[in-house]
């Protein structure tokens, strides 16, 4: 079946999702290759089978490049051990899930394939470079281009909210978690990609992160918060150690340096710290 129509029957056998993101009315049909709303405004499924549901263009900030390399490094296990914390705070029965920022989706892959329920899980961002990707997968996880700030999908839908080192907006989450659902953020801790800040800043600049205000703003928007760390290092491949330099926004800073060959024969290993922000929503 080709991916266009696969994009078709995954909407319509979950048509109760999702909304039209230009008048917030419920989505009603498919009319050919449409999404329909009762106003009549139509988002069109493209031939890798998502829908582009952004208003306006939005410049994201992982280009093509940046994202294989990411997942290269993924596919190998780098954010493995994340993701499966992240299983062990879902409910144990198949659940609506939601991947925030999903970049070329292969958490979201990992993740349903690790739960193996029968989950309804939707991944988007704002890259269609990232969801061009994500729509390559073997996975029965659907992917689609919208933004955050105005999500295209209906009021208490979904059972879990997902984050992995994604923009928020706390309100937009409350509105399409079901009540009790659980939104789960991930955040870098200091001693994230510690041994490549190094290298890229030897004078002291990006060597510290501090993650308090993203903290903050999560606790006074879910007082119940939960957290935990996970922290481990990861063994780099030698054949991926340009994919990690690649695959991260470190080395943009006008004061990076430009790594050599030599350099990235000392970058053995990468240190993984991050904390989980969980909370339920009301």
């Amino acid at each position: 079946m080709k991916k266009i129509e696969l994009g078709k029957q995954f909407v319509a056998q979950h048509l109760d999702l999702f909304r039209c993101p230009i008048c917030q009315q419920p989505a009603s049909s498919i009319e050919e290759n449409s999404l329909v709303c009762p106003e009549g405004h139509r988002i069109d499924f493209n031939k890798q089978g998502y829908l582009y549901f952004l208003l306006r263009a939005i410049n994201g900030e992982y280009d093509r490049e940046m994202l294989a390399s990411r997942r290269e490094l993924l596919n190998q296990g780098l954010f493995s051990p994340i993701v499966d914390e992240i299983a062990t705070h879902l409910q144990s029965t198949p659940a609506t899930i939601l991947d925030v920022g999903c970049g070329e989706g292969t958490p979201l892959k990992y993740l349903e394939e690790l739960r193996n329920q029968q989950d309804v899980a939707i991944g988007f961002d704002i890259s269609k470079d990232g969801i061009g990707l994500a729509t390559q997968l073997e996975t029965n996880a659907w992917f689609c281009a919208a933004d955050l700030r105005q999500l295209p999908f209906n009021n208490s839908t979904f059972d879990t909210v997902l984050e992995i080192f994604s923009p928020s907006d706390y309100n937009e989450f409350k509105r399409v978690l079901k009540p009790g659902g659980t939104l789960i953020k991930v955040i870098p801790n200091a001693n994230y990609l510690m041994e490549l800040r190094q290298m890229l800043y030897p004078s002291g600049q990006h060597q510290t992160y501090s993650n308090a205000a993203v903290v903050e703003l999560f606790k006074k928007n879910f007082p119940d918060t939960t957290t935990k760390q996970v922290t481990y290092e990861f063994e780099l491949p030698v054949n991926l150690r340009t994919q990690m330099v690649e695959m991260t926004p470190l080395h943009w800073g006008k004061d990076a340096i430009k790594l050599t060959d030599d350099d990235l024969l000392n970058l053995t290993k990468i240190t993984v710290d991050v904390t989980l922000l969980i909370a339920k929503a009301e």
